[in-house]
C-alpha cells in the first residue's frame, strides 16, 4: 500500500500546517447520540443552528460544516477552533466532541485451511444460504470488473436494501450488479485533515467508489468474492479463489484513501450503511495506539449504533506487534487478530557449494546466473558506518561495491519498510537481496528484484559458507508453494496484542483468523508495492486487514442460517467454538518461533467456521446490557444521555460490572482474593440435553462453577451459572489464564478466563 511513504508525506503536511497556522481551526466531530429528528433535513438545520451559536453567523456555520450524520445517529463534523469545540462540548445535546484523526488500513488456500471448501462439495449442511445477507465493507473501494465480483447465479437485490450506486470517476450505474448492490464514497474528511486528493501523492486515484489502492477489493472479495478458477499472483499460490460467503451481497463504502481513513468519513459511511440495511459491517482499519475511549473513537461510536440496529461489526485488531496495542476493543465489536496458514511461499537460496538455504518471499523473478554475495556492512558508502550500511537504507551503500551482486541486509526495526531496501539495492546496481529478518520472514513480501528473507537457521549456514569460501556466489530461486506446513496456525508476528487498555476486564482480541499471505482480488492500477510494479488482478498481502474479512464472511454465513440472531449471539458462536490447538497438537504459538501465547494474542482461539454454525450455547447481550456496562465504567450523564433513548445511569440502580457483562470470555483485571462472576447462556438445539462444566484453572487460582450441570429441554431456554474465583497466590502484575468448557458429548462451548491477581484468599 505504500503506507509508510504516504504517512511520512502526510506527517510533513500536518506539521507544516500546524507550524504555519498555530491554533487555527481543526477538524472536529460533534457526536449527539441517537437521531430523534423527523428527517435528515431537520437534523442539518439544527446542526447549522448549533454551529451558528459558536461561529457567529449562519453562513459561516454552513461553510465550516463538512459531514452531517443524520440517518442512524446524529452529529456533524466541522472545522472549529479548540475554543469553539469546547463551547459545543457544553451544549446539553452533545455527547462528545473529539478531533477527527486518521486511521490506518491494517484467497485460495485460507478457506481450505478453515474447512469450508470441502463443506461446499461434501455432505455438510449447505453453506450457500448467504444470498440475501448484505455485508457492508468500509475500505478503499472496489474494482468492479474483477471476476470476483461477477453476479452469475444471484437472485434479485434484496428489497430491504436502501443503498445507492453513486457514480463518479470511471464508475457508472453499470458497475453495480447483483453482487455489488451498493457503492458510495467519502472524501471530505480526508481532504479536511490532509489536503486535496490531487496534492497528497503523485499517483492515480478515482473520486468515486472505484478502488485505486487494491486493499478494498482484496477485503471485499475475501468476504464474498465469487468463485474464480486458476487465480494467482504471477503463478504464486495458484488455485480457486472464492469468498467465504460467496453468495452474499456487498455494499461498498469507500472512506479510505492512500492507506488512511478519516474518522469523519468513517462515521459518515457507517451512518449510511446502518440506514441502507446491511447485516454485517467489515472494518479493516483502526486508530494508532493507544486506543481512545469509546465515546471519542469514531469506530466505537458508529459500531455502537450498528449493534443497536442488529448489525454485527467485525474489525481488525491492528498490526502494532506489541502488548496492549490492540484497537477496536469495544465489547460490541468483534475484534480480529491475524494468524498463519499451513502454507509457505519458499524462495530458497542456492549457494555455490550446492547447499540450499530456506528463504521465504513472493518472488516470481527467475535469476538465471550465479552472482557474488556481499554483506551490506562491507559495502558502506564513504563516511557511512558499517552498521548503518547493513540496514540497506538510502544513500548508505557504495554503488561500485554492490553492482551485479546479491546484497545481504539486516532489519533495524520490525516496523520498517522491507521493500525500500530492495529498491535501494536495485538503484545501486545490485541484482538481488537476502534479508536477515527473524520476525517477519513468514510474511510474504514483494520486491523489485529477486529477494528473500531468512531466519537464524539459514543465517548460520550462510555465514559459514561466506567465511570459508574465497568467492562466495549464490542464486535466488523463484517462489514455490509448500502446503501442509507445521506448526499452523500461529499468531502472526505483526498482530496487535491485548490487554484491552480501555476496559481491561474485557479480553481482546476476540478471535484470530487467517491473515498471512492471503490471495484475493486486486486493483490493476495499484502497482506501487507489487513485484516490479506490475499490474495485478490478484495479489497476496498480509495483515489483520486480511483476517477481519474472514470473520466477516463467517458471520454472514451464521446470519444466513439464523436471521433473527443478535450481533452478540453471532459473536458468541464464533468465539466459543474456536480452537486453541494447532496442527502439531499443541496450543497455538506466535510466529516466527512458535513462542508461547495467551488469549491476549488469539482471543478465544482460531475460528472454526463449521462448528460456529452449531454452537449449542450462546452468550447474548443487548443494548440495555451495554448501557449498564458503560455505567459501571464511569460513563457520565452527558455521555449517556443521548447515546440511547432513555439511556441514563440513574435508571439502572445496579450497573453491570465489567466482569459480569455477559461476554463469551471472562476477565478480571483486579482480583482481590476472591470473587463470584455470573454468566447466562441460551440453548440452541433440537433435543433435550445436559452440559457438563470442565475447568482449566489459571495458575494460582481455584475455579468452581455452580451449577456444574446445565439441563435444557427446548430451544431458547436460558440458564445462569456462577463462577467462583479464589486466588492462592498473586500474579505479580501479569494475567494468568484458564477456561471453562461446557460439553454435552456433541458440542464444546469454551470460555477463556484471564485474571490479574493482586491479593490472595486463604480458606
Amino acid at each position: 500500500m505504500g503506507c509508510s511513504k504516504v504517512f511520512n508525506f502526510i506527517l510533513v503536511l500536518l506539521i507544516e500546517y500546524t507550524l504555519v497556522n498555530g491554533s487555527t481551526p481543526k477538524h472536529y466531530i460533534v457526536y449527539m447520540g441517537d437521531q430523534s429528528h423527523p428527517n435528515s433535513e431537520s437534523v442539518i438545520r439544527a446542526n447549522h443552528e448549533m454551529l451558528t451559536s459558536v461561529t457567529g453567523s449562519l453562513g459561516e456555520g454552513k461553510a465550516e460544516a463538512l459531514h452531517h450524520y443524520s440517518k442512524s445517529f446524529r452529529g456533524f463534523s466541522a472545522m472549529l477552533t479548540p475554543e469553539q469545540a469546547n463551547q459545543l462540548q457544553e451544549h446539553e445535546s452533545v455527547v462528545s466532541v473529539f478531533e477527527s484523526k486518521l486511521n490506518r488500513l491494517h484467497t485460495t488456500h485460507s478457506w481450505d485451511f478453515l474447512g469450508l471448501n470441502s463443506a461446499y462439495t461434501g455432505s455438510h449442511v449447505a453453506l450457500d444460504w448467504a444470498s440475501d445477507v448484505i455485508v457492508g465493507v468500509v475500505d478503499s473501494g472496489v474494482w468492479p470488473e474483477s471476476e470476483s465480483f461477477r453476479d452469475y447465479g444471484l437472485g434479485p437485490v434484496p428489497e430491504r436494501f436502501k443503498g445507492e450506486c453513486v457514480t463518479g470517476d470511471n464508475f457508472t450505474l453499470a458497475n453495480c450488479n447483483k453482487k455489488i448492490i451498493g457503492a458510495r464514497f467519502y472524501s471530505k474528511g480526508f481532504e479536511a485533515d490532509v489536503g486535496p486528493l490531487e496534492d497528497v501523492v503523485n499517483r492515480q486515484y478515482f473520486r468515486s467508489p472505484r478502488d485505486s489502492d487494491g486493499h478494498g477489493s482484496h477485503t471485499a472479495s475475501t468476504i464474498a468474492g465469487s468463485i474464480v478458477a486458476n487465480a494467482s499472483l504471477l503463478g504464486i499460490g495458484r488455485g480457486t479463489a472464492r469468498g467465504g460467503a460467496a453468495n452474499a451481497r456487498l455494499a461498498i463504502y469507500k472512506a479510505c484513501w492512500f492507506g488512511y481513513c478519516s474518522d469523519a468519513d468513517i462515521l459518515s459511511a457507517m451512518d449510511d450503511a446502518i440506514h441502507d440495511g446491511v447485516d454485517i459491517l467489515s472494518l479493516s482499519f483502526g486508530p494508532s495506539p493507544p486506543q481512545p475511549i469509546y465515546f471519542e473513537d469514531a469506530v466505537s461510536v458508529g459500531a455502537f449504533h450498528a449493534f443497536q440496529n442488529g448489525i454485527l461489526v467485525s474489525a481488525s485488531a491492528g498490526n502494532s506487534i506489541f502488548p496492549a496495542t490492540a484497537c477496536n476493543v469495544a465489547p460490541w465489536i468483534l475484534t480480529v487478530a491475524a494468524s498463519t496458514l499451513d502454507r509457505q511461499f519458499r524462495s530458497d537460496i542456492h549457494l555455490g557449494n550446492s547447499k540450499v538455504l530456506k528463504g521465504l518471499s513472493l518472488n516470481p523473478i527467475k535469476m538465471d546466473n550465479w552472482h557474488a554475495l556481499i554483506y551490506a556492512s562491507a559495502a558502506a558508502a564513504p563516511g557511512v558506518p558499517a552498521t548503518n550500511a547493513s540496514f540497506c537504507k538510502n544513500n548508505t551503500l557504495d554503488r561500485s561495491l554492490i553492482k551485479d551482486k546479491i546484497v545481504i541486509c539486516t532489519i533495524e526495526k520490525v516496523t520498517e519498510n522491507r521493500r525500500l531496501k530492495a529498491m535501494v539495492i536495485k538503484e545501486g546496481g545490485g541484482v538481488g537481496m537476502i534479508l536477515i529478518d527473524h520476525n517477519a520472514r513468514d510474511v510474504g513480501f514483494e520486491f523489485v528484484i529477486p529477494a528473500t528473507l531468512i531466519g537464524q537457521d539459514a543465517l548460520e549456514d550462510l555465514q559459514s559458507y561466506i567465511n570459508t569460501e574465497r568467492n562466495p556466489i549464490a542464486r535466488i530461486y523463484p517462489t514455490r508453494t509448500v502446503l501442509d506446513t507445521k506448526p499452523a496456525p500461529e499468531v502472526a508476528a505483526f498482530s496487535s496484542m491485548g490487554l484491552n487498555v480501555v476496559t481491561p476486564d474485557i479480553i481482546k482480541p476476540d478471535i484470530t483468523a487467517p491473515g498471512v499471505n492471503i490471495l484475493a482480488a486486486w486493483s490493476p492500477v495499484a502497482t506501487e508495492d507489487t513485484v516490479e510494479q506490475r499490474s495485478l488482478d490478484y495479489n497476496i498481502i498480509s495483515g489483520t486487514s486480511m483476517s477481519c474479512p474472514h470473520i466477516s464472511a463467517v458471520a454472514a454465513i451464521i446470519k444466513s442460517h439464523y436471521p433473527s440472531w443478535s450481533p452478540a449471539s453471532i459473536m458468541s458462536a464464533i468465539m466459543t467454538t474456536s480452537i486453541v490447538m494447532g496442527n502439531t497438537g499443541r496450543v497455538i504459538g506466535r510466529d516466527p518461533n512458535d513462542t508461547k501465547t495467551t488469549p491476549f494474542d488469539y482471543g478465544s482461539g482460531h475460528v472454526n467456521p463449521l462448528a460456529s454454525l452449531n454452537p449449542g450455547l450462546v452468550y447474548d447481550f443487548n443494548t440495555q446490557d451495554v448501557v449498564k456496562f458503560l455505567c459501571s465504567n464511569g460513563a457520565s450523564a452527558a455521555q449517556l444521555k443521548n447515546l440511547t433513548t432513555g439511556g441514563e445511569c440513574q435508571k439502572y440502580p445496579n450497573p453491570t460490572a465489567s466482569y459480569n457483562f455477559n461476554y463469551p470470555s471472562i476477565g478480571v483485571s483486579k482480583l482481590n482474593g476472591s470473587l463470584s462472576v455470573y454468566r447466562t447462556v441460551t440453548f440452541y438445539g433440537k433435543e433435550a440435553t445436559v452440559y457438563y462444566a470442565s475447568i482449566e484453572n489459571p495458575e494460582g487460582v481455584n475455579v468452581t462453577v455452580t451449577p456444574s450441570e446445565l439441563r435444557f429441554v427446548k430451544e431458547g431456554e436460558k440458564a445462569s451459572f456462577r463462577v467462583d474465583l479464589k486466588a492462592l497466590k498473586k500474579s505479580n502484575g501479569n494475567f494468568v489464564f484458564g477456561g471453562i468448557t461446557w460439553k454435552n458429548g456433541i458440542q464444546r462451548v469454551r470460555t477463556p478466563i484471564g485474571l490479574n491477581v493482586i491479593s490472595t484468599s486463604y480458606y
